[in-house]
């Protein structure tokens, strides 16, 4: 049976970058990783104009049947089709990825520990933190340079939803992780420690 590892944290505030770190440490043939992110609803009926209205930092966005039914799949050990989300057309892509769970499933995503029947599959909940100012500011490059949004937009949605739903549902999720990681820097000797605890987790040293 997999073991499943949620990984929150605000926007940008480093949880690709902290997992990539630990998946090079651990090895990544133990290692299957998805986005919460990819689990937006279908917004195929809205318009363009419809969905950019869209709050993409609230609960609500997202399509918890099929991420809870899909990770308990993993932790299965069963092979599921994951969605792929487009972000420049804030929509579901048509096409899927197979994923074939490894020894350690790592799903990060805002929402990972948000949700309470997630949070009850999951075997290690771990939230990442970095300041208001340095997610902003890795946002906008992220943002720019990987969904091509414009600085404006990107400012706009930033103070109107992603920091006020962060303040009110993201960051009260920490409450319920097993470990919180700092990332407002790249010497990071916390990762080294996160790494150490999920070996252990695979070699089933811990519980």
């Amino acid at each position: 049976m997999a073991k499943i590892i949620l990984v929150g944290g605000g926007t940008a505030s480093g949880k690709t970058y902290v997992i990539n770190e630990v998946v090079k440490l651990i090895g990544e043939e133990n290692v299957t990783h998805l986005s919460i992110d990819d689990y937006y609803k279908d917004l195929t009926s809205l318009s363009m104009e419809e969905r950019i209205k869209v709050n993409y930092d609230h609960p609500k966005a997202f399509d918890w049947p099929l991420i809870k039914k899909q990770l308990i799949d993993l932790k299965n050990d069963k092979t599921i089709n994951k969605p792929i989300y487009d972000f420049t057309v804030h929509n579901r892509s048509e096409k899927f990825v197979e994923l074939t769970p490894k020894k350690i499933v790592i799903v990060e995503g805002i929402m990972a520990l948000v949700n309470k029947d997630i949070r009850s599959i999951g075997d290690l909940k771990i939230f990442i933190n970095a300041t208001r100012e340095r997610r902003l500011l890795r946002r906008m490059d992220r943002d720019q340079k990987e969904r091509g949004r414009s600085v404006d937009s990107i400012i706009n949605q930033y103070f109107s939803t992603v920091q006020p739903m962060y303040e009110e549902i993201i960051e009260p999720s920490s409450y319920y992780a097993d470990m919180l990681i700092n990332n407002d820097g790249y010497d990071n000797k916390s990762i080294k420690v996160l790494a150490a605890v999920i070996k252990a987790l695979i070699n089933g040293e811990m519980e």
